[in-house]
């Protein structure tokens, strides 16, 4: 046998090695699961989840094994996903939704070695937390944008469904607006009931175009709001991921949920045996959340200073959003002068702020 067969065959022999143990490393590597609410597509909330979860893929290589599952109903039906990812032997398994907190909570009480974290909720238990990105942050940035590109002085916003996190997110964008532009009135809210159905938010899309909005948000899944107001020749801004390619002339920003900040983080917790169960809430000054992208063509450069200005004051944590005096729509004191609504409070907000026309949802 000659010298470089027998090079050859050495090498065969540690690469095989080689690939063994890698093998043996991934099969031993703690499994991380996410359940998603939809397909991740390429805009929209599953999509920016799962782009935290390829950050951490990518940050923890072979020491993690993450799986993903798709088109996950919020109903007894996320139970048994539950079940069986923690049955398959998953430490930390992520429920991305807001509808899964009960189910994935029943299943973590029979699994107390299994750590599950629930997306914008608020219950805990030993092995159960919640985690959240201050969203409303963005919309507020967004809102002092089209406070300044208004013409009609009318504001739409398309929503998914009545709860806290969705009243925040139209409040703050209304309250972005008002401080720079207090003609500004959001108009009109209109509730799909759902967080994805494309159809249904066109339409609504359309509705609020022609009662007079010229620049609208969404805090629902699918690109359809930007899409239609790109046709309908009037400005909006993308919602959860940067939305710009699908309505690139309308698009005046998009408010992106950074993910990655958090289960890069949270992950490292576990795995160091230094997690614990306290509600956790990034915003701005951790970069979970930003406006991205902001179009200095129909933004006034006046706006993207004055966009730019409050955007250092969240990065810096030096104030927030949600600092008084704030009245409701009836011009009661809400919020006094020096006074921030605590977590808590934001996490039970039931209330339109002035500006705000119509009225929730009962």
């Amino acid at each position: 046998m000659n010298k470089s067969w027998l090079k050859a065959i050495t090498a065969t022999v540690a690469l095989s090695a080689t690939v063994a143990a890698l093998s043996a490393q991934a099969a031993d590597a703690p499994g991380v699961a996410f359940v998603y609410l939809g397909n991740p597509g390429d805009a929209g909330w599953t999509f920016a989840h799962d782009a935290g979860s390829k950050e951490a893929e990518a940050k923890y290589g072979s020491k993690i094994k993450i799986t993903r599952v798709e088109n996950v109903p919020e109903s007894a039906d996320s139970e048994r996903v539950f079940r069986d990812l923690a049955n398959k032997g998953n430490k930390i398994i992520f429920a991305t939704s807001f509808g899964y907190q009960d189910f994935a909570l029943k299943v973590a009480k029979d699994f107390p070695d299994t750590t599950f974290l629930t997306a914008t909720r608020y219950k805990k238990a030993k092995n159960f937390g919640t985690y959240d990105v201050r969203m409303y942050q963005g919309a507020y940035l967004a809102g002092v944008a089209a406070g300044y590109v208004t013409k009609t002085n009318t504001l739409g916003f398309v929503a998914s469904v009545p709860i806290p996190e969705v009243v925040c997110n139209i409040n703050t964008y209304t309250m972005g607006a008002r401080s720079v532009n207090p003609k500004v009135h959001t108009k009109k809210v209109i509730w799909i009931n759902s967080w994805f159905d494309p159809g249904k938010e066109k339409q609504a899309a359309e509705t609020l175009i022609g009662q007079g909005a010229d620049v609208l948000l969404q805090n629902t899944d699918s690109n359809a709001t930007l899409n239609t107001a790109n046709e309908k020749h009037v400005f909006a801004f993308g919602w959860d991921s940067n939305m710009k390619k699908f309505g690139p002339n309308a698009h005046l920003g998009s408010v992106v949920a950074h993910w990655g900040v958090y289960y890069n983080a949270v992950i490292q917790q576990v795995l160091d045996g230094k997690w614990k169960n306290d509600p956790v809430w990034l915003g701005m000054p951790q970069k979970a959340v930003d406006l991205e992208d902001l179009n200095s063509g129909a933004i006034p450069a006046n706006a993207m200073k004055a966009v730019a200005a409050k955007c250092d004051e969240l990065h810096a944590g030096k104030w927030d959003v949600f600092t008084g005096p704030i009245k409701d729509q009836s011009g009661a004191e809400k919020v006094p002068a020096g006074k921030t609504l605590t977590d808590p409070e934001l996490q039970r907000i039931n209330w339109y702020v002035e500006g705000v026309d119509g009225s929730l949802p009962k």
